[in-house]
Order: structure tokens, then C-alpha cells, then sequence
């Protein structure tokens, strides 16, 4: 890129001159092109100024800070002669990703090289912008100082392991179920097969079905605070894979309470 066009130290300060509050302007050229990450890395912005920071080799850029340590990150704007990019700083004082999270960009914006009128544009569109997102980023790091990780879930002292058989039968042990349990499992289509002393889910009902009846039984169990595993009978193997079981995590029920 061409950075002999307009002078960037000297209207950076003059900018940083004409904006409300007091703002002052550091000039940093690029002597590498990795240069230009420690900054433009921080920009808060998914439009023009993540573009240029992200496709070009910018040279040098200006950092202006303001009163209240906001900062502005002004670079070239690239194909455009005597015009400038101007664009929010994300902040970083022991913030975090989850503090951002649900907060819009406030986006950077494009400004001729006049440095009143690029003052003008800066304090009348993106200056609030950066303002109302600071707030929100700091109201989210006051109320929410660690991110929401999701609990463990409850232990249960009963449960019902599903178990697929090498024959593709999905079912358990009679003597496995809790008795307060076998009642839900005849009605959501288990049958009780004597000779083999198991529950077992009829294959006719299809994969689909069974999905859903499985699934069914893990709400309805976990009511009742009884949890339901599903395994397979024998380890998998790479020469004999095992049939496809229904969509219903091992442990299921350890999500509901």
C-alpha cells in the first residue's frame, strides 16, 4: 500500500485536537507487518476497518486516547487517497470474551483527511456508538465477573441402563429396572420378554421410533429421579461395527432434575 498520501501523524493529532474531552494522539509506524496486530487485532469493528487490518499491509497507524481511556485506532483507508479509516479500541482492563458476548461492534468508520469535518463525523456517529458499548461490556463484567459455566448435573441413586445387544435389541434386565420404573417402560412400548428375563424395545417400531421412545423415557424417568444410560453390550470394533444407536447422550437423564 501507498502511505505517502496524506500526513497521518499530523492529522491524527488534529483530529484528536477537535474531538470533545481531552484526547491525545501517539503515531507508530510498522517497521514488519506483524506490527500491526498488537492494535488492530483490539478493533472493534466487522466491517471496514476489520477488512483493511485483516487484507492489507498498512505501514503505520495512529493511536488516539481519550479521557475516560477510550482509544481510537486511525489507519489509511486502503484504494482511497486522503481518506482515513477511524475506528474503537476494545477495552481490556480484566475483561473477558463472555463480557462482549451480546454486545454489537460499534464499528469503525470511513473520514476525508479534513480533520474538522472527520471530527465532526467521529463525535456524531461513532462516539456514541463506543460509549453505549463500553457500558454494556462493563455492566456485563460488574454482573457477570465469571462466565455461566452450566452445573454438573445431580447425582441419582437409581437408574436404567439400555444396553444395545450385538443382535441390534435395545433393552435391559428385568431385574435392573426399579419397580416403580417397569410401569413407564410398558407404556412407552418396552415388552417383557420372559425367556430372556429383559424388557426389550420391539425392532418394528424402526430406528426413528425407538429414538423417540427412548427419549420419551428419559423425561419421563427423570421425573421420578430415577436416571437412564445407554450402552452397548460390547465394545465397538473397526471389522464389526456396532448398529447405530438413537440420538440420546450416555446418562441422559443427568440433565434434568
Amino acid at each position: 500500500m501507498n502511505h505517502d498520501r496524506t500526513d497521518m501523524a499530523s492529522f491524527a493529532q488534529a483530529l484528536a485536537s477537535r474531538l470533545p474531552g481531552a484526547w491525545t494522539s501517539q503515531y507508530h509506524q510498522h517497521m514488519t507487518y506483524q506490527d500491526q496486530f498488537p492494535v488492530g487485532d483490539r478493533v472493534w469493528d466487522c466491517g471496514h476497518v476489520y477488512w483493511a487490518v485483516s487484507e492489507f499491509v498498512l505501514g503505520h497507524h495512529s493511536l488516539l486516547t481519550g479521557p475516560n481511556g477510550e482509544q481510537l485506532y486511525v489507519i489509511d483507508r486502503p484504494l482511497h487517497r486522503h481518506h482515513f479509516l477511524v475506528a474503537p479500541v476494545a477495552p481490556e482492563d480484566g475483561l473477558k470474551d463472555h463480557h462482549f458476548h451480546g454486545v454489537e461492534e460499534p464499528n469503525g468508520i470511513k473520514v476525508t483527511g479534513d480533520p474538522a469535518r472527520a471530527a465532526a463525523e467521529v463525535t456524531r456517529r461513532l462516539l456514541p456508538r463506543y460509549k453505549n458499548a463500553l457500558a454494556a461490556v462493563r455492566r456485563n463484567a460488574a454482573e457477570k465477573p465469571e462466565p455461566a459455566h452450566r452445573s454438573p448435573p445431580p447425582q441419582v441413586p437409581r437408574v436404567v441402563t439400555l444396553t444395545w445387544y450385538e443382535d441390534g435389541a435395545l433393552g435391559t434386565p428385568y431385574d435392573s429396572v426399579p419397580e416403580d420404573a417397569r410401569t413407564t417402560l410398558y407404556t412407552l412400548g418396552f415388552q417383557y420378554h420372559p425367556h430372556q428375563a429383559a424388557f426389550l424395545l420391539p425392532a418394528a417400531y424402526g430406528e426413528d421410533g425407538r429414538a423417540l421412545r427412548v427419549q420419551a423415557l428419559v423425561h419421563q424417568l427423570a421425573h421420578q429421579g430415577i436416571g437412564v444410560n445407554l450402552r452397548h453390550a460390547t465394545a465397538p470394533t473397526t471389522s464389526a461395527p456396532m448398529p447405530v444407536p438413537p440420538p440420546v447422550s450416555t446418562s441422559a437423564t443427568a440433565r434434568h432434575r
